[in-house]
């Protein structure tokens, strides 16, 4: 081979060259001078309210029992609120519940799965590479093939490579993997909703059922006494010193008790299910805690986020916003797809008849193409596309802003129930205390023999129901406090740092 022709076969591939760094330089220029279609997204602004309730918020509430509830904006929501009911057996129950519950597995394999989507779509900002190799043995048709092609059976080698880029001049591709970037967002707050509610709803199922324990007791001691009672009564109706009318009257009361019990049980069964599902056992099998309702404590210091903070708090308020945040990015994607679409393409490789001649320079071949596609009638449907996108956006800002309104909402409600909670809780602690007076006073008159059996009884009645309506009281303040922390958004950016800012959508 000339020194000559050896030149000549080399141009070729020096023109590639060229054309290769040609089209590198266009695609860096329409890169710079690219812009990115449709509005760029910032979290909405925070309600300017100072206050949840329609007055002061509550600064304490203290029931007749001297303990008081203090609330604080100063005070941060702990990540681990439930440990202030100061229980180890609720914070194992937790614990368990969010290491076994199906729920936390499924809203953390979408978050998974919701991150992964995005890292694959990010893949569209770098060039796509694709090698190919094969081998085939051929046979010309004998009657379309040119006269100097020879009509013999032949082996066709080839090896390639090919190159292509999608110049995302107008940013489609950006807004689509902001769209992506939203759903991430979206699925990782759905996660911490699902924690918040699974926490919550432990928390509030074991209060339940120790309270429902607490009045099955209650309820068996009257009916201790009462039996106890109609035992007498039945002698002494016998022997003629009490009216026969007065032992049916403690008969009809003992069995008016008696069938209070069926109903406390079912709650209290229904109670365990419940805490065994939230745990992520089957009921059969699962090994509940046993929690006496005094081993419980009322958290004291309270947190009261500031309402400008609530928005960047509550796992739904954030769930919406990733929403709106999609909606906004869905726009630029509808608008980009009514514009040009520029497009880069390259291969490079050989193809020979022989495997040796494959790496031969009269064998090599290569193309660079570039190509536009610009939409130019499709009967309304990118335009109507676009508006429906926007339509999307405006019902995401009025979904949002219905959210953001019921959790106001809530954490008010939650406010001014603790305040009445602890308004109940004191008028059940003095009907208490006046019904064990009344007790006592009665079983002296008793003695004294100033008083007959059914004074007595209904005395004792009046305590034991005082005292059940005031183990009622105490758990409904227990569970509003649970509400609150959850409504405040459980403290979960306290565990993980500060909560996240709005982040601008980044490509890598």
């Amino acid at each position: 081979m000339s020194i000559s022709a050896r030149n000549n076969m080399k141009r070729p591939a020096l023109s590639a060259r060229r054309w290769l760094g040609l089209g590198l330089a266009l695609s860096t220029a329409i890169l710079v001078t690219g812009c990115e279609v449709g509005p760029d997204f910032a979290p909405p602004v925070a309600p300017a309210a100072t206050h949840y309730t329609s007055g002061e918020d509550p600064a304490n509430t203290v029931a007749a029992d001297g303990v008081t509830q203090h609330f604080s904006t100063a005070a941060a929501v702990p990540s681990d609120w439930w440990r202030l009911f100061n229980s180890p057996k609720l914070d194992a129950a937790v614990l368990q519940g969010l290491a076994g519950s199906p729920t936390i597995a499924l809203a953390e394999a979408n978050l998974r799965q919701a991150r992964d989507s995005l890292r694959a779509g990010q893949g569209v900002f770098y060039p796509q590479i694709d090698g190919a190799a094969g081998a085939s043995r051929q046979r010309p048709s004998h009657s379309a093939s040119p006269a100097n092609l020879s009509e013999g059976t032949y082996n066709l080698f080839t090896l390639s490579a090919s190159v292509s880029y999608t110049l995302d001049i107008f940013g489609g591709e950006q807004r689509a993997v902001e769209v992506l970037e939203a759903t991430a967002n979206y699925q990782q707050n759905v996660a911490r909703a699902a924690s918040l509610t699974l926490i919550s709803n432990i928390a509030n199922a074991v209060i339940a059922n120790a309270a429902y324990d607490a009045e099955i007791k209650a309820t068996e001691e009257i009916i201790g006494f009462e039996r106890q009672q109609v035992r007498l009564a039945s002698a002494q109706s016998t022997a003629g010193t009490m009216p026969y009318a007065d032992m049916l009257v403690l008969e009809s009361q003992l069995e008016a008790s008696e069938a209070l019990l069926p109903p406390l049980r079912q709650k209290l069964v229904l109670g365990e299910d419940l805490l065994s599902v939230l745990m992520g056992r089957l009921p059969s099998e699962a090994q509940l805690p046993k929690i006496e309702f005094a081993e419980l404590s009322l958290p004291r210091a309270m947190p009261l986020s500031i309402p400008s903070a609530l928005v960047r708090q509550r796992p739904d308020i954030l769930q919406a916003e990733a929403s709106l945040h999609a909606a906004s990015a869905g726009i630029g994607v509808a608008t980009a797809a009514m514009l040009p679409n520029l497009s880069l393409t390259g291969a490079f490789g050989s193809s020979s008849t022989t495997g040796a001649g494959m790496f031969t320079p009269s064998s090599v071949l290569w193309s660079l193409g570039a190509g536009v596609v610009q939409p130019i009638f499709h009967g309304g449907t990118l335009w109507y596309q676009r508006e429906a996108a926007k339509d999307a956006f405006d019902a995401s800002a009025a979904s949002y802003r219905q959210i953001v309104l019921v959790a106001f909402g809530q954490v008010a409600d939650t406010l001014r129930a603790l305040e009445h909670d602890a308004e109940a809780l004191a008028a059940e602690d003095r009907a208490v205390r006046t019904a064990s007076h009344a007790l006592l006073l009665m079983q002296a008159n008793y003695t004294a023999g100033l008083a007959t059996y059914v004074s007595l009884l209904l005395a004792d009645i009046q305590y034991h129901d005082a005292r059940i309506a005031e183990i009622g009281a105490r758990a409904t303040r227990y569970q509003d406090s649970v509400a609150l922390f959850a409504a405040l958004g459980g403290g979960w950016w306290n565990d993980a740092g500060p909560p996240e800012p709005a982040k601008s959508p980044s490509i890598f």
